[in-house]
């Protein structure tokens, strides 16, 4: 298929802001990230656009294995925590978690439930077996959160009918969210990725238009339908690629990288022309 593209096409988009999930999006499958892809990111920055992380992952985890990314903000624990420039700009928590973890351990006494409080994980079983390499304080009643307030509550799911049936049970002010096919998110009605992400644009003076947004879970919809340019990995979930406009590579072919390469290029890359098969 021939194709031609030119700086002028990238400037009619307006991208001012790139948003991208981490795993299975911008990072491979082993949760490294290509050096390609490193450079793209940079190339990016350097040319004056900003690049924020929205990932359900705790601050601690994106700082402890990706220390030389570099990137302007980022929106932790799906949208309970956002920061841009190492500045925390605010959350939304759920505020006393001992009594809905107490509500779901009464209904569900052996579920498997872990609570993410001030970059804390706190669980109840052998966390390792979700998230390897991940510190966890184990506990059995929950107690350490009694005073805290938490970031997100997890509960072992695998399906999103599961996930909707613990939400029926929760407090009107909190929803649950399946992930990776093993987890239900239980979070604030107002954490979520686009409400992060609304944040750092007002933050940046960016309009949702001029946001190009990368994802491939149920947690990455709503912004992939919302931001100007929504596109989903190729390995994304069909629901995620229904409400993006675009589908580019999968995480494994640096497919954001190369998004970015080809349509945010560079101020000396005027125009060319070129052949895909």
């Amino acid at each position: 298929m021939s194709g031609l593209f030119c700086a002028e096409e990238a400037a009619a988009r307006r991208i001012r802001m790139v948003v991208t999930d981490l795993d299975g999006t911008l990072l491979k499958d082993d949760k490294t990230i290509s050096p390609f892809t490193k450079a793209a990111i940079a190339g990016l920055r350097a040319r004056g656009v900003r690049f924020a992380l929205a990932t359900a992952r705790p601050i601690r985890s994106v700082r402890g294995f990706l220390p030389d990314l570099g990137f302007d903000g980022a929106v932790y624990h799906n949208g309970a925590v956002v920061e841009a420039e190492g500045e925390r700009l605010s959350g939304f928590g759920i505020e006393r978690p001992l009594d809905v973890v107490r509500s779901i351990l009464e209904r569900e006494p052996g579920a498997r439930v872990a609570v993410e409080a001030n970059d804390v994980l706190f669980g109840n079983f052998d966390t390792q077996t979700v998230w390897p390499g991940v510190s966890c304080v184990r506990t059995a009643d929950f107690h350490e959160i009694a005073p805290l307030t938490a970031d997100k509550i997890i509960v072992g799911a695998e399906t999103p009918a599961e996930a909707a049936a613990l939400e029926e049970r929760l407090p009107p002010a909190l929803y649950a969210q399946i992930s990776e096919n093993v987890i239900a998110m239980i979070m604030n009605c107002r954490a979520t990725k686009l409400n992060g992400i609304r944040m750092l644009a007002a933050r940046w003076g960016v309009g949702l238009s001029e946001i190009a947004a990368f994802g491939d879970d149920y947690n990455d919809v709503e912004m992939l339908g919302a931001c100007g340019v929504g596109v989903a990995v190729a390995n994304a979930l069909d629901e995620a690629k229904a409400a993006a406009d675009e589908v580019c590579l999968s995480n494994e072919a640096d497919g954001v990288a190369r998004w970015i390469e080809e349509n945010i290029p560079s101020p000396n890359r005027i125009c060319y022309t070129g052949f895909s098969g």
